[in-house]
């Protein structure tokens, strides 16, 4: 059946003379609209009724792919250890990930120094482990958990405070004691520059 096409709606009067046609919509776009309906309603009842899928069944799915690829990586406790080896390891992810606010030679920059003796967060290898892990949002140092791998972040931790004790003489005793053993009196200074403080943020950098 034939279309009547460029039909005026008469509304030059009321629109300064411009004219309105009411021209149908051509066949293959009207089929694909009506597709687009048969095919979304078919959609929705395959989805939640056929094969019963759903957000919370997809990110379950997702998790459980990760702890096989990931199996503990992400809660795994670190157990620091400090090593030559280490150390070497540690540079280029302080260079890359911390030096943007610690500054390449530690003296700080918008975070603070770690070569001097004054520590925000605690200067023990624990210490500096947990905030590299936890990050201090509030100061704008990001978690690097999960960023770095535990082995980096061991690595950097040991980079961070083998030039810690190098430039301040502390032993190597002293950074891995408890820190339980080693909280401070209100009226002395904290140990060390903490390697995971920042005024800006701690060990790692946020840049």
């Amino acid at each position: 059946m034939s279309k009547e096409t460029n039909r005026l709606l008469g509304h030059a009067d009321e629109a300064d003379g411009i004219e309105e046609y009411d021209n149908p919509l051509p066949d293959w776009w009207l089929g694909l609209f009506w597709l687009t309906i048969v095919w979304g309603i078919g959609y929705g009842i395959h989805y939640h009724f056929i094969g019963n899928r759903s957000q919370e069944a997809e990110l379950a799915a997702e998790m459980a792919e990760a702890e096989l690829r990931w199996p503990e990586q992400a809660r795994a406790e670190i157990q620091f250890a400090m090593s030559d080896e280490a150390v070497t390891a540690g540079e280029p992810v302080y260079t890359q990930n911390c030096a943007p606010c610690h500054a390449a030679g530690m003296e700080g920059l918008i975070g603070p120094s770690f070569i001097d003796e004054e520590w925000i967060h605690g200067g023990t290898a624990t210490d500096v482990i947990r905030i590299i892990r936890e990050g201090v949002l509030d100061k704008g140092m990001v978690a690097w958990d999960g960023i770095l791998s535990p082995e980096q972040i061991n690595n950097v931790a040991a980079y961070i405070l083998s030039r810690h004790a190098d430039a301040t003489g502390r032993s190597m005793d002293d950074i891995m004691r408890d820190p339980a053993e080693s909280a401070p009196a209100d009226d002395a200074a904290p140990s060390g520059d903490d390697a995971t403080t920042s005024e800006a943020e701690p060990v790692g950098g946020t840049g």
